[in-house]
């Protein structure tokens, strides 16, 4: 009960990435950045100063930078800590009871990735970062049809999201190299299934994608 033992392992690549079903293009104009779960109490679980930690702050900083300079949305998606054993539910009996009052404060979303003045941080009570939130309310009222998400576990938030968020008719952008998981093979699996009804691509890829569609905006 509770994490295995992560061990580090090489971040994937381009030649990693999954072709993607959907034929969907981002636009700045509808997408909004969900950062999953990026908290010290899952972050610190991986070898520090190695991949796949190393490139997942990185480049998530990354993409939240680009979407404050094109207007987009961030929103954190977190885990509350101490929670009751009937709010954590089933949970439970598979990760333990969760955040507790460990040092380091590991509710806390990593340093790097502070939240900001303007940024959202909703409570998400499970994987699924729209159950039992506002995030599809939040999207709605924004007038937000994409989503692009990152953070962690790849095989668990990320995807159980990306599968909420194609059921609502918002279309789900999961970043390769913006996600991490206990094994690369759970990491390689989520971004297989993923790739079924969501766009999977890296960083790189996303980030001159956004960049073209302000582009085309701005003519």
């Amino acid at each position: 009960m509770g994490f295995p033992v992560i061990s580090s392992y090489p971040m994937p690549d381009r030649s990693a990435v999954p072709p993607s079903g959907p034929p969907w293009t981002i636009d700045p104009a509808r997408a909004a950045l969900l950062v999953h779960d990026m908290q010290n109490h899952f972050v610190q679980a991986f070898p520090p100063d190695l991949s796949p930690v190393v490139e997942l702050v990185d480049n998530i900083a990354a993409l939240r930078e680009l979407a404050g300079t094109l207007g987009m949305p961030v929103v954190f998606s977190t885990e509350p800590a101490a929670q009751r054993p009937g709010q954590r539910g089933l949970m439970t009996d598979i990760w333990g009871p969760g955040i507790g009052q460990e040092p380091g404060d590991g509710a806390a979303i990593v340093a790097q990735l502070t939240p900001r003045v303007g940024e959202h941080v909703l409570v998400n009570v499970r994987h699924n970062a729209f159950l039992r939130s506002h995030l599809g309310r939040l999207l709605r009222s924004t007038g937000r049809d994409q989503l692009i998400l990152c953070g962690v576990r790849a095989h668990l938030g990320i995807l159980l999201t990306a599968a909420d968020a194609f059921m609502n008719d918002i279309q789900p952008f999961v970043v390769a190299d913006a996600v991490a998981d206990f094994t690369p093979e759970d990491h390689s699996m989520a971004l297989r299934w993923i790739a079924r009804t969501g766009v999977v691509c890296t960083t790189d890829r996303l980030i001159r994608h956004l960049l073209h569609g302000r582009a085309a905006h701005s003519v």
